[in-house]
């Protein structure tokens, strides 16, 4: 299936789960909320995928399991089971804290007995998505829950034992103020215990989706881009004062609680993806799965997959330099020559001296890193290195 060149490799798993109650309004991924009558096919099909895999499984070593969605925790809890069951046997994974496995889960889809279920099976980390505490804004881009069933999922969770949780939030939502966000992490810092983990997205507009219709049709109406920076500054600040590390910039965690999964994928480590839309980055080649449900299910799982590209040198060390820069360390020079023998100051002395003066990055010691401006300006600064 995937070509590793004979060297053991630390290896992520992404399992994609394409099922949901509802599609949200800003949502373009793929997923379905009309097909759970296919949920017990699906992970039969997912399961033997894992398994045409196991030699990629069990010849390297497994750091990260993310289970994701869709909505993970809308299926039956003992088909997630089966899934998490299958990899550690595949994989020979013994001791199942030594990795790092997640799973979304939605307030309103979940639970307590499921949360339970999850705990007892080796998941050990929790990813829910709350986006606001706001019910009125909540209800505008189309999640199912209120803050109370978050609340409720919250508190669920740290009963089943789960320690590693981490809440999702949104900003620049239509209507959305300084003071809702400022309700939405005191609430969310002062919940106890507080969450070790905090990821922070803006909105993002997809053609083709829900939220597009109504902004368009004057039902919505998105913050200016000066208010969305100053909501993601205050973020910031907030999060910073009460003990959480900004480490990239969409999250903020406890020291020791950064997610590894995420970084490992900022660090151009190797990652293999299994069910519907699933991407997996083997050796500088990056693969993915198909997009249609039909398809997936009925054709064998080496048929489903299409290579996108392979890399040259030169482009696994511009996407390292355009991952490590989303990271608020940025870039170690030092890392950078271990990995590819050479200096990326020279490397790319082009760019960086550009970057440099407009106030974009800066270069510090070991450190290739955004400046505050470069935080609000970091698509450009990701530009030079496409």
């Amino acid at each position: 299936m995937f070509d590793v060149g004979g060297w053991k490799l630390e290896i992520g798993v992404y399992v994609h789960i394409p099922f949901c109650v509802r599609k949200c309004y800003y949502c373009d991924f793929v997923s379905y909320s009309d097909k759970f009558e296919l949920q017990e096919e699906y992970i039969k099909k997912l399961i033997e995928e894992i398994e045409d895999n196991k030699d990629l499984l069990k010849n390297n070593e497994i750091t990260t399991i993310y289970i994701g969605g869709g909505t993970p925790s809308s299926l039956k809890p003992e088909l997630i089971k089966n899934v998490l069951d299958k990899i550690c046997e595949v994989a020979n994974i013994k001791n199942k804290e030594k990795v790092e496995i997640t799973i979304e889960v939605n307030p309103g889809t979940v639970t307590k007995n499921n949360l339970q279920l999850y705990k007892n099976c080796g998941i050990n980390r929790l990813s829910i998505g709350l986006q606001s505490t706001n019910d009125k804004l909540l209800n505008e881009i189309g999640r199912i829950h209120n803050y109370e069933q978050f609340l409720n999922t919250y508190n669920w969770a740290v009963e089943a034992g789960f320690s590693n949780i981490n809440v999702d939030l949104m900003l620049g939502l239509p209507t959305q103020t300084i003071s809702d966000l400022k309700e939405s992490l005191e609430k969310i810092v002062n919940l106890k215990p507080a969450p070790k983990h905090v990821s922070v997205y803006s909105l993002i507009i997809e053609e083709g989706t829900e939220i597009e219709n109504k902004i368009s049709e004057g039902e919505l109406q998105l913050p200016e881009e000066a208010e969305e920076r100053n909501q993601y500054k205050y973020t910031k600040n907030y999060l910073e004062l009460n003990g959480y590390k900004h480490y990239e910039i969409s999250n903020f965690a406890k020291p020791g609680y950064e997610s590894k999964h995420n970084m490992n994928c900022w660090e151009q480590k190797q990652y293999v993806g299994f069910g519907l839309a699933a991407h997996s980055y083997i050796n500088g080649c990056r693969y993915s799965n198909t997009c249609d449900l039909e398809e997936y299910l009925s054709k064998e799982s080496e048929d489903v997959k299409t290579m996108h590209e392979e890399q040259t040198l030169e482009d696994m060390q511009k996407e390292y330099m355009l991952l490590g820069l989303r990271k608020i360390d940025g870039v170690s020079v030092s890392k950078f020559k271990e990995k590819f023998g050479e200096n990326p100051i020279y490397l790319f002395r082009n760019e960086l001296q550009k970057l440099v003066e407009e106030d974009l990055v800066v270069v510090d010691l070991d450190n290739i890193k955004l400046t505050n401006k470069g935080l609000d300006f970091a698509n450009l600064v990701w530009e030079e290195f496409v």
